[in-house]
Parts: structure tokens; C-alpha cells; sequence
């Protein structure tokens, strides 16, 4: 009974953090300023680690969850670096 409910689970969050990729992906494409790309892609690095870390609880692997530990580290490094790439116009001082 627990195991099914858990399968429930996992397969509606599954789902509705794919809906939550589509709609950050559409942001990024369509989207009108450049802040607005950033924030997008902001979203899509976090909901692909989300998705990832779905899988490591599904299959019980932990590879998934050093592979969201790497997309953590580097979206967020990212993050910073083009936010700081549009405040400044240089990431680099």
C-alpha cells in the first residue's frame, strides 16, 4: 500500500515538475528582456535538479543525486555570473 502511494507520488511530481521545465523553457525563448531569460533559466537549472533528484527516489540510485549536486553547483555559479554579466556589462573586474 505504502509502496503504491510512494509510486503515486513520485509519478505527480514527475509531472508537474516536467510542466514546471516547459513552462521556464517557453519563458526562455519568449521571453522580452534579458532579465527575464535569467530569471528563466534561474528557474530551469533548479527544476531540472528537482526532476533529477525525483529519478535518484525512483530508481534508488546515487549517481541521480551527485548529478543534482553538480547541476546545483554549477547553475548556481551561473546564476551569479550573468546577473553580474547584466548589472556591470563585464563578469570579470
Amino acid at each position: 500500500m505504502i509502496a503504491v502511494m510512494l509510486t503515486v507520488a513520485l509519478g505527480f511530481a514527475q509531472l508537474c515538475v516536467m510542466l514546471a521545465l516547459i513552462f521556464c523553457a517557453i519563458r526562455l525563448l519568449l521571453g522580452p528582456t534579458a532579465q527575464d531569460r535569467v530569471l528563466a533559466l534561474d528557474a530551469l537549472w533548479m527544476t531540472a535538479m528537482l526532476f533529477i533528484l525525483l529519478l535518484g527516489i525512483r530508481f534508488s540510485s546515487i549517481i541521480y543525486f551527485e548529478a543534482a549536486l553538480i547541476i546545483a553547483l554549477t547553475g548556481f555559479v551561473s546564476s551569479i555570473a550573468l546577473a553580474k554579466f547584466l548589472i556591470r556589462g563585464e563578469i570579470i573586474e
